[in-house]
């Protein structure tokens, strides 16, 4: 059950039209939130957010944060950024801008409102770890020149601005770092594992397994991160992070590969492919931290949310592709 406010804040959502934004609006909206949502649609869409069009406490706002922005609000959070390597190795020039100016406009933009500000940052800042589970004390093995230099390296310069925004500043900060999620809205054609394996089995195409499908990951399901981020945003000044969100339960690729053709049917084979440059062995995020701070922890089985989301891709496949 939602969680109802005594006082209606306005709250900006950058990034608001993509697959984790358009989730968090929904949930601030059945809090009794105003949200002003605010997307370049470089990879957001505005399928993601029609059901609010008419809603009265609802506001797009189509603004490219490399820009300043100049609105009045009482919260921020920072989603803005393409975050499939499909789309930000696309540009990667202003992948990284998108981080770094976007935080520093963001910051300029909280620090003129006195208001609280979460990033989104991402378990990628640990690179292709050494240590196993990650914890947010562990700095990360990124190599800073590499194709996806773009969205690590701009994710770990955005972290470095918020608490410098902080220190220098006072101002107040959030910084969540998510792992690999899923869930409806996911985009059909953005290279996610999940996406891919369930949109490969439901087209009856070859389900594409890069390397030898051992590495592993650990995947959450996008209520369980939403609910992460507003536990989160609702904790004090003397909580800043970085905390991980994520679902510390690890499967293999292959384990994925196999789990979604079992559960879509079909006969599509499995292929393997050359593993991207950079791509990490392995994934799972130590929440210890979300447990004791937040007292938050996933709920929702893989099972469950691959049920949930291939019936999305099944409904919503002949329209994403039409």
């Amino acid at each position: 059950m939602a969680r109802l406010y005594e006082s209606r804040k306005r709250i900006l959502v950058t990034g608001g039209a993509g697959f984790l934004g358009s989730h968090l609006i929904d949930r601030l909206i059945d809090q009794g939130h105003e949200v002003l949502c605010v997307d370049n649609l470089f990879t957001g869409t505005k399928r993601n957010i029609d059901h609010l069009h008419t809603h009265p406490r609802f506001e797009f706002m189509r603004h490219d944060v490399t820009f300043p922005l100049y609105v009045e609000v009482d919260e921020i959070y920072n989603l803005a950024c393409p975050a499939s390597p499909v789309h930000y190795q696309h540009d990667p020039v202003q992948t990284t801008k998108t981080s770094v100016l976007g935080a520093i406009n963001m910051l300029g933009l909280a620090k003129r409102l006195k208001a609280k500000i979460m990033q989104a940052s991402t378990s990628e800042v640990y690179g292709d770890p050494s240590i196993h589970p990650q914890a947010e004390s562990y700095w990360g093995n990124v190599n800073p020149i590499g194709p996806r230099s773009c969205y690590d390296e701009g994710k770990r310069c955005a972290e470095t601005l918020f608490f410098d925004y902080q220190r220098q500043h006072g101002v107040e900060i959030k910084v969540v770092r998510i792992f690999n999620t899923y869930g409806p809205r996911m985009h059909h054609a953005d290279g996610r594992v999940v996406s891919n394996f369930i949109v490969q089995a439901l087209k009856g195409e070859p389900i594409t397994i890069y390397g030898d499908g051992r590495q592993t990951r650990s995947f959450c399901f996008v209520d369980d991160l939403i609910e992460g981020f507003l536990r989160l945003m609702e904790t004090g000044p003397e909580v800043t992070g970085p905390v991980n969100i994520g679902n510390p339960n690890e499967f293999t690729i292959r384990d994925l590969a196999e789990q979604t053709l079992a559960k879509v049917g079909g006969s599509s084979a499995l292929i393997n492919e050359p593993l991207p440059k950079d791509d990490p062995k392995q994934r799972q995020p130590d929440i210890t931290q979300a447990k004791a701070v937040l007292g938050w922890q996933p709920t929702v089985e893989l099972s469950e949310g691959l049920d949930r989301t291939i019936g999305y891709f099944r409904d919503a496949l002949p329209r994403l592709e039409g």
